[in-house]
C-alpha cells in the first residue's frame, strides 16, 4: 500500500465509513487539531527524553493513544460500533492524573509564563493547541451531532497538560516562569 492515494488531490478527505467532505470541514479541522495536539506532545516526550521525570512518559504516551481515539470518535460521524469511542472512563483518568501530578506540586500564587525547562514549554504549547482543538470541537458541536465526551475530554486534557508542565518543571528542580503584572503592585 502507498502512501498517497492521490484521493485528495481535489481538496476533499474520507471520514470513517467513507463519506467524503472538504478538508476545510469543521468536522476535519476538529481532530487535525487534535492531531496537532498529539504531535505536540510527543515534542514533548522527546524533551523529556534528555531529562526524565518519573512516570511522565508513561502518562503522556497514555494520552497520546486516548487521543487516537478522540481522533477517531471525531472522524466517525455514524454510529460505527468498530469505532472505540471517548466516554467517562477516559476524563476520569485524566482527572486522576491530575489530582496525582498536584499532590507533588507547591500551591500556584500567581499565573505562569509557559516555560521553564524545554519539556515544559513543549506541554504548555501543546495545552494551547489542546484548547484550540476543543473550541474547534464546540464550533463543529454546534452543527453537527458529536459524542459530547469529546469536548470534556479536551477540556479536561488542557487543564492536566498544565499540571504536567508544573511537574516536568518540578521534577527538574527548574521553577515555574512567573508572569510579572505591570499592574501588581509590589509588596510593602
Amino acid at each position: 500500500m502507498k502512501i498517497y492515494t492521490k484521493t485528495g488531490d481535489a481538496g476533499e478527505t474520507g471520514l470513517w465509513g467513507g463519506l467524503r467532505v472538504p478538508k476545510d470541514a469543521a468536522r476535519v479541522d476538529a481532530y487535525g487539531t487534535v492531531d496537532e495536539c498529539n504531535a505536540a506532545i510527543g515534542v514533548a516526550r522527546a524533551a523529556l527524553a534528555a531529562a526524565p521525570a518519573g512516570n511522565l512518559d508513561a502518562l503522556l504516551a497514555a494520552i497520546q493513544d486516548q487521543l487516537f481515539v478522540v481522533g477517531a470518535d471525531l472522524a466517525t460521524p455514524d454510529e460505527a460500533a468498530y469505532i472505540p469511542r471517548v466516554d467517562d472512563t477516559a476524563i476520569q483518568q485524566l482527572e486522576q492524573t491530575i489530582d496525582a501530578a498536584e499532590a507533588e506540586l507547591e500551591q500556584l500564587r500567581q499565573f505562569i509564563l509557559p516555560g521553564g525547562t524545554l519539556a515544559a514549554a513543549q506541554l504548555h504549547l501543546a495545552r494551547t493547541i489542546c484548547r484550540r482543538a476543543e473550541r474547534c470541537v464546540v464550533a463543529l458541536a454546534r452543527d453537527e451531532e458529536i459524542n459530547p465526551q469529546v469536548g470534556i475530554f479536551l477540556n479536561r486534557l488542557s487543564d492536566c497538560l498544565f499540571v504536567l508542565a508544573r511537574t516536568a518543571n518540578a521534577r527538574a528542580g527548574v521553577p515555574d516562569v512567573p508572569w510579572n503584572n505591570p499592574r501588581q503592585q509590589p509588596a510593602p
